[in-house]
């Protein structure tokens, strides 16, 4: 599988709006939206969610065959799902879910995951891999660390009860604690950002 380029992400852009039956959103996440934020780590694939219309879905046959086809043309390997919260244990509130608009070809509408929402699937996951995108991005966008605190919290704590969430409990605060001040500077105070993680949780406070 070869590295993902801004190029390839151009390319299939384009051979895709040219093949969609009808307007589509994708919400792009995961790799390809660190490569867009300033990432300089490679990604071998494309991860969006694909948001089509109830009056549109008896064109669903056609958009995931129009999928396919500009993936081919373009080189690359993507994955899509109606909800990319299926594919990590920890779920963002759908009220706190948010994208931003990033471009418009044809009858295709790109977005990208808001940094924060996309950090909390990168923290749920926790490779080296991951780490390195959320030290870059999270400095390039500014996310602020009492926002994402606040919503790692709320995640953990509307997400459906498993065994996961007892490790992005433990990871979320071994990365506000060994890099957080790499991110926000040296007056980041990490027992802080754990303390309204915790808070947003409805977690007690660490103990002394």
């Amino acid at each position: 599988m070869k590295p993902l380029a801004r190029a390839d992400l151009d390319r299939f852009l384009r051979a895709l709006a040219g093949r969609l039956p009808c307007p589509v959103r994708l919400v792009l996440t995961g790799g390809g939206e660190a490569l867009l934020l300033g990432g300089v780590r490679p990604t071998g694939d494309l991860d969006f969610q694909l948001v089509v219309g109830a009056r549109r879905a008896a064109f669903l046959p056609a958009i995931e065959a129009a999928i396919g086809g500009a993936a081919a043309e373009a080189g690359i390997v993507v994955q899509y799902g109606a909800d990319i919260d299926r594919w990590s244990p920890v779920s963002i509130p759908p009220s706190r879910r948010r994208s931003r608009p990033f471009r418009r070809v044809g009858r295709l509408s790109v977005h990208l995951l808001d940094p924060r929402c996309w950090a909390v699937y990168k923290l749920s996951r926790y490779l080296e891999s991951d780490l390195e995108d959320l030290r870059v991005v999270l400095r390039r966008t500014g996310v602020s660390w009492p926002r994402l605190a606040t919503l790692c919290g709320e995640s953990l704590r509307t997400s459906p009860r498993s065994t996961q969430l007892l490790l992005f409990r433990r990871q979320v605060e071994h990365f506000f604690r060994t890099e957080g001040r790499a991110i926000w500077g040296t007056r980041f105070a990490p027992d802080r950002a754990i303390a309204r993680f915790r808070t947003a949780a409805r977690l007690p406070p660490v103990s002394r």
